[in-house]
Order: C-alpha cells, then structure tokens, then sequence
C-alpha cells in the first residue's frame, strides 16, 4: 500500500445482510474500497486471488467451505491479512481462535442478536482492526533471525549475567509472557517450547475479550507439555503450570504468590493490562522474574518492563521478523529495559535458561 492509497476490502459472509452492514461501514469511512464480496469460502478464495484486496473480512460459518478452511488456502497460497468476523459464542470462539492459529491477524466479535445485529457498536473496533491489517506483512511462515542482544554488558553470556543476580524475594520463579495481536498463534507456538518439569510458573496475559480465553487456555493445554489453565482470583501459583490470565480482568500476583483478579476499568485502554501484571511480578519475585514482551500493537507492557529490569529480572522482546506486530516489542526495547531481543524460537529457551539457573542457585543455598 502507498500513502494515500485507498485500503482494499474483500468482504466474505454468507449473509446478504452483514455483507451490506459492513459495507455500509466501510463506505461511510473515506479510507476504504470495497473491492468485492463473497458468499462462501471456494468464492472467498477465488476473489482474493484475481482482486488481490489489501485485507479481507472473513466469517467462519459458510456454505461449501468455511471460513477456516478458506483461511488455511489463502495463507499457503497467496497470504492476504484476514480480519476474522465471528460470533461470541463459545462454538464461535473455539472457531476464531482456530483462524488465528492458521494466520488470521485479528478478530472484530459480531454483537448477539442475529438479524438485528447492531454492528454500530463494533463500528469503530472494526475500522480500526482493518485499518492495522492493511499494515501487516503477512507471511506463510515464521522467519529466523540472528540474536540481537541488547544488555549493557552484551560480552556476556545469559549464564553469567543470571549468577549476578542476589538471591530472589519470593522462591518461585515467575515468567510472563505478553501478547496482543498475533498472540494467539504465537503464543501457540511459543508454549510447547517449554519442557514439563518447568520449574516456575508461567502467566499468560494477551488482549482478548473474556469470554474468549477460557476456550484460549484450552486450546494452549492442548499443545503444552505443562498442564495450562486460566488463573483464578485468590489461587496459590504452582510450578509447572500454565495460567491465562482472563481477559475481563487485570492479573496482580501478591504475596505470597497469590492471583488477584481486578474487574476494574480499563487502565490506559487495556483490560487485561500488562504493565499491571509486570510491575507486580516486578515487586513480588525480583531477580526471580522473566518477561517475553510478544507480538502486538500499542505500547503496553512499556512501563511494565522497566520495573522488571529495576528489580533484576530479564526482559526478553519478540525480534520484528517473528512478530505479526512489533509495536509493543519495539516500544519495549525503546525503553532500554530490554536484554535480548530473539526470534520466537529461541525465547522459551532463554527463559528457562535464566530461570533454570536461579533454581539451582536457590537449591544450593538450601543445600
């Protein structure tokens, strides 16, 4: 896309009705061309190929070919940025989050109430979410790239710069890893990094309505080698587990190791917000803690960081090549609170390396 280039929308849904609501939107919005629509999932892949939109608004329940399938096609073959339209339901969620798996940038949830939909409401979410799309390169798959270590002391080695490290406040090892949009697959990817027997605990905060991540935390369990579940108010953190933070909620960790969920409002636009978890790991386990800012949009996570590099934990950032997004890792490095910067692969073994190594510095003191 050029500066001043209209964005370029293919419109699928087998519904004539939501097809004319969200061309209504677009139309109404001088940023966009409605190029094309499509009634199923075979006449989606056909029109992405000959009209080459910018994005396309994809809905998952289609005649002939869903939504899904149509997805996987145009992600192997011709990669076009896919904005999922879909429903709230739990049936839909499980569906959206399947759609992101196979590389769809991001999902706008239909309000309930079938022909009455009142998408006025997500109005502007959609606009906003398709005008982000446009922007994404999108690839078939994720790229490597070399390290980038971004330490004050980049001369040494993760092993040398952990023993630096005093002794933590709290004994159990906390790791976080954040995430906005691209998460999902990321993180899909990123949690069967690491190796049962895990010996911290692992909070997962990504931007994502609430009544999605109970299905997000299943399907993440169905990939991990550690047991995954989302995080409930008052529970005690365990080693080797997994907890999704909900995504109604903004996630504290108290002492003595405790989830404090906060239904509160939004703190700078975010609910989940990051920077709240971080700064309570931050406070909570010290040296002990790690932090992997991933993919997403926005600068969440920004303040958070500095926290956990003042207390002597490490921050890890997602390398732009992996990232769907890299605006949150981008914000975080700007920070300086960033000590490496790695490619998807290579972060869980970063983490478990740091992490690892104040375990057996704990259990030598024990010893």
């Amino acid at each position: 896309m050029t500066n001043g280039e209209k964005i370029r929308v293919l419109i699928a849904d087998d519904s004539a009705f939501m097809r004319k609501v969200v061309l209504s939107i677009l139309e109404s919005d001088g940023a966009f061309e409605v190029v094309g629509e499509a009634r199923d999932g075979r006449e989606t892949v056909e029109k992405a190929a000959k009209l080459k939109p910018h994005v396309i608004t994809m809905d998952i329940n289609m005649p002939h070919m869903d939504g899904l399938e149509a997805t996987e096609i145009i992600m192997a073959t011709e990669p076009r940025p896919i904005l999922i339209v879909s429903s709230e339901s739990k049936d839909g969620a499980k569906a959206t989050l399947r759609a992101l798996e196979l590389g769809a940038i991001d999902f706008v949830a239909k309000p309930s109430g079938g022909i009455d939909l009142d998408m006025s409401s997500v109005r502007e979410e959609l606009v906003r979410k398709l005008r982000l799309a446009s922007k994404v390169r999108v690839v078939r798959n994720l790229a490597r790239s070399p390290v980038q270590t971004v330490s004050p002391r980049p001369d040494q080695p993760p092993m040398e710069i952990a023993a630096r490290f005093q002794m933590t406040r709290a004994g159990l090892p906390l790791a976080v890893l954040a995430a906005s949009t691209g998460g999902p697959a990321t993180l899909m990817k990123l949690i069967p990094q690491f190796a049962a027997g895990f010996p911290g605990a692992v909070l997962v905060v990504q931007h994502m309505p609430g009544n999605f991540t109970p299905q997000f935390a299943e399907q993440l369990a169905a990939v991990s080698p550690l047991p995954v579940k989302q995080a409930e108010n008052g529970e005690i953190l365990r080693a080797g587990q997994v907890y999704v933070c909900p995504g109604d909620s903004h996630l504290r960790v108290v002492p003595p190791g405790r989830v404090e969920l906060d239904t509160g409002e939004r703190i700078a636009g975010y609910r989940p917000c990051i920077d709240v978890t971080l700064e309570s790991v931050a406070a909570l386990a010290g040296s002990n803690a790690s932090v992997a800012i991933l993919t997403g949009m926005g600068n969440d996570g920004a303040r958070g960081v500095m926290a956990i590099q003042e207390n002597g934990g490490l921050v890890v950032a997602q390398d732009e090549a992996t990232s769907v997004i890299f605006g949150m890792p981008s914000e975080a490095i700007k920070t300086g609170a960033v000590e490496y910067v790695l490619p998807l692969e290579q972060i869980a073994g970063a983490i478990s390396r740091r992490i690892g190594v104040r375990s057996g510095m704990a259990r030598a003191a024990e010893g």
